[in-house]
C-alpha cells in the first residue's frame, strides 16, 4: 500500500510540474476502471467509405472496462459543421447529454492502441478539459499539432496558436499544456462544451473574418473563458495521406 501511495504521488507531481519523468503507462486507469469513464465517440469523414488501415486502427483501440460508449460516424459534411451539430445533439439528448467525455478520432488518424486509457489518464489526473494526442501536419513541411505557450499567454494576454518547441517532452513522454490541440485523437470533458454558447466549432476562411481549423477555433473560444489544453506525447499518432499512402 505505502509503495502504491508514493507512484501515485509521484504522478500528480509530474503532471502538476509539467517537466517531470512523466508517469507510467498503466498506473492509474487499471485502479479506477469502476469510475464513470461514459464516453461518446465522434468520428466525422467526407468520404463515404473508411480506409481499412483507419478501420484496423479504431477497431484496435483499447476502452476502460464496464463503460457505456456509444460511437457515430458523421459523413458527408464539412468537419467543423459536423463536430458542432453532432455536440449539439449529443448534449440535448437526455441520457448522451450526461456522459463524461466526448472522443474525437478522425479518418486521417491513425492511434496507437492504448490512446483512450492514456488520454482518459491524463485527462483525470491533470487540470485539463481536453487533452489531445500527438501527431504532425501532412507534407513536406511536418509541423507538430501541439500549439502555444500557456505561460506566455498568462503574462502577456496574448493568445498564440505557434507550434510548440515538443523534443524534449516528446522524448520523456510527458504531458505538455498548450493553448490549442487538434482534434484527430483528442478527448474532452463534455460539461467543458455547456460552460460555452454554440458555435464551438467553426471553419473560418472568410475576407475581413480571418482563418481558422475548427479545432483551433473552439480551442480559442474555450480557452479566453478559462478552460485549459494538454498534449499526451506517450499517445504518438500517424497523420495518412491516403491519396498517396503516406504516413507522416
Amino acid at each position: 500500500m505505502k509503495q502504491q501511495s508514493r507512484e501515485r504521488v509521484s504522478i500528480k507531481s509530474a503532471i502538476k510540474g509539467m517537466g517531470g519523468l512523466g508517469y507510467q503507462r498503466l498506473a492509474h486507469v487499471p485502479k479506477t476502471s469502476f469510475a464513470d469513464n461514459s464516453m461518446c465517440v465522434i468520428i466525422p469523414s467526407r468520404d463515404e467509405y473508411l480506409h481499412n488501415r483507419f478501420v484496423q486502427a479504431l477497431n484496435g483501440l483499447a476502452y476502460t472496462m464496464n463503460q457505456k460508449r456509444a460511437m457515430f460516424f458523421v459523413t458527408g459534411a464539412e468537419v467543423g459543421q459536423a463536430y458542432d451539430d453532432q455536440v449539439a445533439d449529443i448534449l440535448a439528448h437526455p441520457e448522451l447529454g450526461q456522459w463524461k467525455y466526448i472522443l474525437t478520432i478522425e479518418d486521417d488518424t491513425l492511434p496507437p492502441p492504448d490512446a483512450v486509457l492514456r488520454l482518459v489518464e491524463s485527462i483525470e489526473l491533470g487540470p485539463f478539459d481536453g487533452v489531445g494526442g500527438m501527431y504532425f501536419t501532412k507534407g513536406e513541411l511536418n509541423m507538430p499539432m501541439a500549439y502555444g505557450d500557456p505561460e506566455e499567454y498568462a503574462r502577456t494576454g496574448v493568445l498564440d496558436f505557434r507550434p510548440r518547441d515538443i523534443r524534449q517532452a516528446l522524448a520523456r513522454g510527458q504531458v505538455m499544456e498548450v493553448n490549442g490541440i487538434a482534434m484527430g485523437c483528442s478527448l474532452y470533458r463534455t460539461e467543458t462544451f455547456r460552460r460555452f454558447p454554440r458555435p464551438w466549432f467553426q471553419t473560418l476562411n472568410e475576407v475581413g473574418v480571418g482563418a481558422a481549423t475548427q479545432d483551433l477555433f473552439w480551442c480559442a473560444k474555450a480557452r479566453r473563458g478559462g478552460a485549459r489544453f494538454a498534449v499526451d506525447m506517450r499517445v504518438c499518432c500517424a497523420h495518412a495521406d491516403w491519396a498517396t499512402n503516406t504516413l507522416y
